[in-house]
């Protein structure tokens, strides 16, 4: 006689294609997310690249933040997290900039909280690189380090990849998600934020599948 852990495990194992394909129905590709006709080179072929394209300025990014952070914290080892600043303005960027800038000093970790919160937040008028260096000085960051640094050549060249690579996703719009160079997903098309959450996780799966 089956005993009562083997019928509850035989059962589990017979439900994962079910979950599967419930999945599946829930998360249409052409509705909730996008797949790219000309998919992106991503950096390294042994991860799943999972993109976020964002605007500091940006008040759904702002919201958005610690529900990806929290989803970052907790991905699996075979998933790589980027972040990609979006630059759909002249305003946009300056702030563009900033995110490389502050890269390339070495400081990105302690900026990024206080560059989001300045602009989305506060709407504090940091259009320039003397302001922003003036507002990063509080968070340890040398003024005269990062004037210098925001038009160098490495943070030039950052700029161009970058914008090569949201032109290329015809991307007009942040937050978007971009996973593993194939899949776009928005707010708008997911439903909401948790939804995006959702539909990331699907589609990393769905590579991880596939590979």
């Amino acid at each position: 006689m089956m005993s009562k852990f083997l019928k509850v495990w035989v059962c589990a194992f017979l439900m994962l294609p079910l979950v599967a394909f419930a999945q599946e129905g829930r998360w249409q590709e052409g509705t909730h997310y996008e797949k790219m006709s000309t998919p992106l080179p991503t950096g390294n072929p042994e991860k799943i690249e999972v993109t976020e394209v964002f605007w500091y300025g940006c008040p759904h990014c702002y919201d958005f933040k610690p529900l990806i952070e929290e989803w970052e914290k907790n991905a699996a080892d075979d998933v790589e997290f980027i972040l990609l600043p979006a630059a759909l303005g002249s305003s946009w960027e300056t702030h563009a900039r900033a995110f490389y800038t502050t890269q390339a000093l070495g400081v990105l970790d302690e900026t990024h909280s206080p560059m989001f919160d300045a602009l989305a937040r506060d709407r504090k008028p940091l259009n320039t690189p003397e302001r922003i260096a003036d507002y990063l000085a509080d968070y340890g960051v040398d003024k005269e380090k990062f004037i210098k640094t925001f038009d160098s050549f490495g943070v030039n060249a950052k700029m161009q990849q970058a914008q090569s690579k949201v032109r290329a996703a015809r991307i007009t719009g942040v937050p978007t998600m971009v996973v593993n160079g194939k899949y776009k997903v928005s707010a708008s098309m997911a439903g909401n934020h948790e939804n995006m959450i959702e539909v990331i996780d699907y589609l990393v799966e769905k590579e991880r599948s596939a590979n």
